[in-house]
């Protein structure tokens, strides 16, 4: 971009912004001249992507703030009425908005409110900071047509973002996300109205209790064993923390309710949008369990659970026979959670006809050696939560299947019917009923997942992420992708890739710009660039398959696999390394 282009799309910015706040930081690169963050903020306009819309706060189109906020409302307005017309007309369209504990996302949820209202939306807008899982949870109890949580998950406290949700409680996807963004850029004007008076017309309805309250009783309602919760409660001991977030509330109510015995990290219990004692608010990196895991120490507790800002994410950590505490990955924690899940619906008889699981491509395939004794499908979908939300509703609309549990390798989990999103809370409650269940069976969760490998093969993950921030970032990821479609890698960590999936053409889902590669040993390899954030990220998910279930075996899978990762990951950043020149 040129100056002149920059300055032209700046000064539009001043113009249309309302909020000084965010107008007055990009007068103040004018004056100073600093065009090459101006052209970071100008070069493009925040889009949805797989997490909605997402970005750091401050002036610009390409940042969070109260002008892109009042776009994006607007634009969402404009689509579900167009959507919903009978519902337009005779005035009984609604939508819900929540939000988490980061910056300005009550003065953001609020303007969408306000926003809902004055096009003649009838706004429910909780009273308070609010999980995400609820938010799912309001839209299909009040029979709302769309939904927003201004949040920004688990990213660095500079950060905040839009979600926005269908009627069916999940997030946007095709071709609703596409037809949402044609409406946004076309907006030209914002209707609004103040608050007073959106509450006296009957427009804006506050609401708290009469949502909480069923979304604690739903989360109890799907665990298996009350009685053995009830008897075995008390021998537990958890510490937990929200990490700054909206996870207090609903976590020590739903966990406080069974009888368990949670101590939350004081210095973490508080919401605060700044992220003091963390640099990332987020359970999937050991730096923000640090002080969980000090806490447990200190009271001999027998686990760490934790969710990020919003509550959808779900982290934990115990310890081992050796005292060492050990962070479970997502992907451990789900086959976890599938094996627990699918085992007690048999006991209790309450496996469904045609039962499926389902998870996203780049997660582990460790559950589906699991769901395979189990009689049960796993489903795979692109990455992000609305694309399991899709696959269940399928499943609801054709009847082929019956959905039993959800996961994706980024701490996602989904228990119930209820909530079409991951769900930290309910996955709590889920988790602790299954530590007491491994207990009573005379072990911990970390040596029943020894057994889970000696069974079906031992599976371990890691992940890297490259940032490549700004316009020339965008076609820096661009040709790598490209190179890697054009001449894939022959050999990944020592190991011949025997076979490329390229999701821009893959005829069982939609197209992504994705890319896995497949190893002679069962491994999985992708390739990713987020749709929300200025990074790539690659996926190993390597196995070693299972041998005769003893100890040994084990000891040596454990250090091939390692191995395998350390030569994928070199592998990996020499790809890297060769697309940042």
């Amino acid at each position: 971009m040129d100056k002149s282009e920059i300055l032209k799309r700046a000064n539009e910015y001043i113009s249309e912004e309302k909020d000084t706040r965010f107008s007055k930081e990009i007068e103040e690169l004018i004056a100073k001249e600093d065009y090459k963050e101006l052209e970071d903020r100008f070069y493009q306009t925040l889009e949805f992507g797989t997490g909605g819309l997402r970005g750091i706060m401050g002036g610009g189109t390409n940042r969070m703030n109260t002008l892109e906020i009042n776009k994006a409302t607007q634009g969402l307005a404009n689509y579900v009425l167009k959507a919903f017309p009978e519902k337009a007309k005779d005035g009984t369209i609604s939508a819900v908005v929540a939000y988490d504990s980061r910056l300005n996302s009550d003065v953001f949820a609020e303007a969408t409110a306000l926003i809902f209202a004055a096009n003649g939306i009838k706004a429910y807008l909780f009273s308070g900071l609010r999980p995400t899982p609820e938010l799912s949870y309001a839209i299909r109890k009040l029979g709302a047509q769309t939904g927003v949580v201004v949040t920004a998950s688990h990213n660095p406290r500079m950060y905040n973002g839009y979600k926005a949700y269908w009627d069916d409680g999940a997030q946007v996807i095709e071709p609703h996300d596409k037809g949402i963004i044609e409406e946004v850029n076309k907006v030209s004007s914002v209707k609004t109205m103040s608050k007073e008076e959106a509450i006296s017309s009957g427009k804006l309805v506050l609401i708290d209790k009469e949502i909480d309250e069923p979304f604690w009783e739903m989360c109890k309602a799907q665990l298996f064993r009350p009685q053995l919760i009830k008897e075995k409660a008390k021998d537990v001991r958890i510490v937990y923390t929200p990490l700054h977030g909206t996870g207090a509330m609903h976590v020590e109510k739903v966990l406080g309710d069974l009888g368990l015995n949670i101590l939350t990290v004081p210095e973490q219990r508080e919401p605060n949008g700044n992220f003091p004692t963390v640099e990332k608010p987020n359970p999937e990196e050991k730096p923000a369990l640090t002080m969980a895991v000090e806490l447990a120490k200190k009271e001999k507790a027998d686990g760490v659970m934790a969710t990020d800002p919003d509550s959808d994410r779900f982290g934990t950590a115990f310890p081992d026979k050796d005292g060492n505490w050990v962070l479970l990955s997502g992907n451990q924690m789900g086959a976890l959670l599938i094996d627990y899940i699918l085992l007690s619906r048999k006991e209790f008889n309450k496996m469904p006809a045609n039962p499926a699981c389902i998870r996203s491509i780049v997660t582990s395939p460790f559950g589906d050696y699991i769901c395979k004794k189990y009689g049960v499908t796993m489903m795979d979908c692109l990455t992000g939560f609305k694309w399991i939300a899709a696959v269940e509703a399928a499943f609801e609309k054709d009847g082929s299947h019956n959905y039993v549990f959800g996961l994706e390798e980024s701490y996602g989990y989904k228990v119930e019917t209820e909530v079409m999103d991951k769900d930290g809370v309910s996955a709590a409650a889920m988790c602790a009923e299954m530590i007491l269940y491994w207990r009573s069976q005379g072990k911990s969760l970390l040596e029943h997942l020894d057994e889970l490998y000696k069974e079906f093969g031992y599976f371990e993950d890691r992940s890297i992420s490259q940032n490549f921030p700004g316009m020339s970032g965008v076609e820096t990821m661009k040709n790598m992708m490209a190179s890697m479609r054009a001449n894939p890698p022959a050999i990944l960590g020592g190991e011949k890739v025997v076979k490329v999936r390229d999701l821009m053409c893959d005829d069982k889902l939609p197209k992504s710009n994705v890319l896995q590669f497949y190893l002679e040993s069962g491994t999985i390899v992708s390739a990713r660039p987020s749709g929300t954030e200025p990074k790539i990220k690659f996926y190993i998910n390597s196995m070693v398959p299972a041998k005769d279930g003893t100890d040994a075996w084990l000891s040596q899978a454990k250090i091939k696999a390692s191995e395998l990762c350390d030569g994928i990951t070199s592998d990996i950043q020499k790809i890297i390394d060769a697309a940042s020149k």
